[in-house]
């Protein structure tokens, strides 16, 4: 017996943040490959475009997100239009006399929904290869221009710049999750192998710290559970002074003595119309506004418990009751309607007992 829970909280604890860190490990292996195979780089700092500048060194799928400024862009007279709405205006500017002029697809909101001449702005967008879109309007610029086809392409460059293909919001949604979720999955790590090195920092451990010095309780806990556990299931212990729960779902070391109330309730599995089994949870509440519940255990486990620590003290409440509920929380915090129909939701899939 004392081999076997030599240490146990502390091994159980480290065990368990051992296993936590293969899921936030996974996450950022694969944001890395996100960020090696999309142009997450790009989109959040684009490539400055120079004047001179050729446009297709840009239509690689990582490079093709720039940053510029233009000047003397004069308005075609077209737009493109999305599902009816008008998504952006084309204009043409000549960066020097030795390149051929450059379509800007502008958005409304930077054009002012067609300015015919903009002397000067800075946007944000994309190198894209003329599409069907681009060919048409290419044909009624030849048409207004009385050019063939052949000498519009060559006065006009087959890239152009596409403002609204930058997709700014989207971007920075995409962008504010991959960094958000990223940096949750980092502090997961650091926490956990800060847990694994030292035990005495875990949740469990700081909440034993709410009713005095955490280090010196987990010892005398380890201490009592090695020496003589007086109750044992498969997760749950009894000591001399704790009620100690080590199970994958988490972990909690209460002293007996600060123990307010105890209940059980009974939760009925179901598919469909088919009721294939029934699990029992134990609810602890605590003095320093603490609870705890173990999930999914065998009725017998969850009634001897409960026997065995309103044995050992005669002051903890048992079973759940309204009264019980008002001595522990006092009144209610919700109208009087409103409990009705969240109890109505609870009993809908689960039994109290």
């Amino acid at each position: 017996m004392t081999e076997n829970y030599d240490h146990y909280i502390s091994r159980h604890i480290r065990r368990v943040c051992r296993r936590r860190l293969a899921a936030p490990v996974l996450y950022l292996i694969f944001l890395m490959i996100l960020w090696a195979s999309f142009p997450l780089y790009d989109i959040l700092f684009p490539q400055e475009l120079d004047s001179s500048d050729d446009l297709g060194a840009y239509i690689d799928h990582h490079s093709s997100y720039i940053e510029t400024t233009f000047t003397d862009l004069y308005f075609t007279g077209y737009t493109n239009e999305t599902l009816g709405q008008t998504a952006g205006y084309y204009y043409y500017t000549q960066p020097s006399k030795s390149q051929p002029l450059v379509i800007v697809l502008l958005s409304p909101s930077t054009c002012e929904e067609g300015l015919p001449v903009i002397e000067s702005v800075h946007i944000r967008g994309r190198v894209l290869k003329e599409n069907p879109a681009y060919h048409s309007l290419l044909e009624f610029l030849a048409e207004d221009l009385t050019w063939t086809k052949q000498e519009i392409s060559k006065s006009v460059s087959p890239y152009f710049i596409s403002e609204p293909a930058f997709l700014l919001l989207p971007c920075a949604i995409l962008l504010t999750m991959y960094f958000a979720t990223g940096i949750y999955a980092l502090l997961h790590i650091i926490f956990n192998l800060i847990y694994i090195r030292f035990p005495v920092l875990a949740p469990a451990c700081r909440q034993l710290g709410r009713f005095g010095r955490a280090k010196e309780l987990l010892a005398q806990a380890e201490t009592e559970l090695a020496t003589l556990p007086q109750l044992a299931t498969e997760d749950m212990f009894i000591t001399e002074h704790y009620f100690i729960v080590l199970a994958s779902y988490g972990a909690a070391i209460i002293p007996i003595q600060e123990i307010l109330w105890i209940y059980k309730h009974s939760t009925l599995h179901k598919i469909l119309w088919y009721h294939f089994s029934i699990s029992y949870t134990l609810h602890i509440t605590a003095r320093k506004r603490l609870h705890f519940h173990c999930p999914k255990n065998m009725k017998s486990d969850i009634d001897g418990i409960m026997d065995y620590l309103a044995e050992a003290n005669h002051e903890i409440l048992v079973g759940f009751s309204e009264e019980n509920r008002l001595k522990v929380h006092g009144k209610r915090s919700f109208p009087v309607q409103l409990e009705k129909v969240i109890a109505a939701f609870k009993n809908k899939f689960t039994i109290k007992i």
